[in-house]
């Protein structure tokens, strides 16, 4: 049986089970139900009059919430809180009159979104180490891989490939420094009443604010987080979420910018991203091989991106102690941002991993472009032999540029001939020009850039994320 309605191609093609999961109905309203035991628990401890049997029936039941039934009483109360608190109590009846005591609607949902975006950041932070990982062993294995370096696409002098896989992992590391920052300060709504004042709780304890101040140290501590905010209005401050899209956009910008690169290099022929044996590039060419894993990588960020104005829009529009125009648009941007950036970093892995360098292509384009970067060493060797610093750096301009001309018309690289031809370098031979035409020569400290990049930095920041980060699964990658 076909299903006619519309599907977000997030939950149906790009994201991974595991992130689905984590912003699924089921996952969300178990968080609620741990909530509202966090809370119950705590008022007994601190001499509510809860009887150990309404606990006990609300630790039964925090993951089979019946979707069906709540959603029948929220047809009837168009109130979603309230239809979870009548079907749980359907569930618990032991718990019915203790349910939510105390408590607003955004006591449940701002502490449990806190609670899904704490395992939805700990599982990218997962996928993003993991995506680190492949790119820093490709880094190792090329370490010394003389190749072009560009400038506004320029050729410009040498580098290697493990040096500028480094320049993608800086930027990918200044991602797991934001992601891990946002982790450990990542902080709960509290129990703080219906407009912050934390009223309701104060009336329930009859006056006593120390209890009050403990039942939140309480249920913090119950939820397995370290702080609450210190005052809300009716919800936590909205721009917690925009703070954590910053840091998901921040991941998006970062894999856009490698997708980007991979684009260019698989253009030139230098780096290819791995190609199925059977997938087809294109339903016409039967030839192509397009990079179409960075091109979605590119999409997806686009979106990302987009959303990370949606989360400072809805954080600059909140009145005074709260309105409710923040949620519906929290329920699309929250999720589809993790979601998008879940699939962005299964791409980003899968690329890493399969990398093809294809080192024949990278050596004759170096060695077109030798010739060119060997002038400043022949100027030296020029000055060295006598000649005029000047007048030796218009000859091989004049040179260089008419060669230029050729190369681009097809033909081969002849300025070490022309100069050598020469009267201005007539004390040069041929030899001693080619001398420098060495590439390993012009790649400066890049091998040792690699290796320190890892050791002092990459590898103990790593090291360090890796405490706050879920283990991130192999997905399936529908290509």
């Amino acid at each position: 049986m076909t299903d006619a309605r519309w599907q977000s191609p997030l939950s149906g093609r790009y994201a991974s089970p595991a992130m689905l999961r984590l912003w699924s109905e089921e996952y969300r309203i178990g968080q609620w139900r741990r909530v509202w035991l966090a809370l119950a628990e705590s008022e007994q401890a601190l001499g509510l009059d809860i009887p150990d049997a309404a606990i006990t029936a609300m630790r039964a039941h925090l993951d089979d919430a019946d979707l069906a039934v709540a959603a029948a009483y929220e047809k009837r109360f168009r109130h979603d809180v309230m239809a979870h608190v009548h079907a749980f109590g359907e569930q618990a009846p032991e718990a019915r009159a203790y349910l939510h005591l105390g408590a607003t609607s955004a006591f449940v949902t701002d502490n449990a979104d806190v609670l899904v975006m704490r395992d939805a950041l700990a599982l990218t932070l997962g996928r993003l180490l993991d995506a680190v990982g492949h790119l820093r062993a490709f880094a190792i294995r090329h370490a010394n891989l003389p190749c072009l370096a560009y400038t506004h696409f320029q050729p410009a002098q040498l580098t290697t490939v493990g040096k500028r896989a480094t320049l993608w992992m800086q930027d990918f590391a200044l991602d797991i420094e934001s992601l891990v920052y946002r982790i450990e300060t990542l902080r709960l709504r509290g129990c703080k009443g219906t407009t912050g004042t934390q009223a309701s709780f104060l009336e329930l304890f009859e006056g006593d604010h120390a209890k009050v101040r403990e039942l939140e140290s309480r249920i913090t501590k119950t939820l397995g987080m370290s702080r609450a905010f210190a005052v809300t209005g009716q919800t936590y401050p909205r721009k917690a979420d925009a703070q954590i899209l910053d840091a998901l956009s921040g991941i998006a910008q970062s894999a856009a910018k490698f997708g980007a690169d991979l684009r260019l290099l698989q253009h030139e022929g230098e780096l290819l991203e791995p190609f199925e044996s059977e997938q087809i590039g294109s339903s016409a060419m039967a030839y192509k091989r397009n990079p179409m894993r960075a091109e979605r990588i590119g999409a997806l960020a686009r979106h990302v991106i987009s959303l990370q104005a949606n989360g400072a829009h809805t954080a600059a529009a909140q009145w005074l102690e709260r309105t409710l125009d923040d949620s519906a648009n929290r329920r699309l941007t929250l999720p589809e941002a993790f979601l998008a950036v879940d699939a962005i970093l299964l791409l980003v892995s899968s690329i890493a991993q399969g990398l093809e360098v294809r080192e024949p292509v990278i050596l004759r384009h170096v060695t077109e472009q030798m010739p060119f970067m060997a002038t400043e060493r022949w100027l030296m060797l020029g000055v060295q032999a006598g000649g005029d610093r000047q007048a030796l750096h218009e000859v091989v301009r004049t040179h260089a540029m008419a060669v230029h001309a050729e190369v681009a018309a097809g033909a081969e690289n002849t300025l070490m001939d022309r100069l050598a031809a020469d009267p201005a370098f007539s004390g040069l031979d041929r030899t001693a020009l080619s001398a420098e035409l060495d590439p390993a020569r012009y790649t400066g400290r890049s091998a040792m850039q690699v290796t320190e990049f890892l050791a002092e930095y990459l590898d103990p920041l790593t090291h360090g994320a890796r405490q706050h980060a879920a283990v991130a699964e192999r997905a399936e990658l529908r290509v």
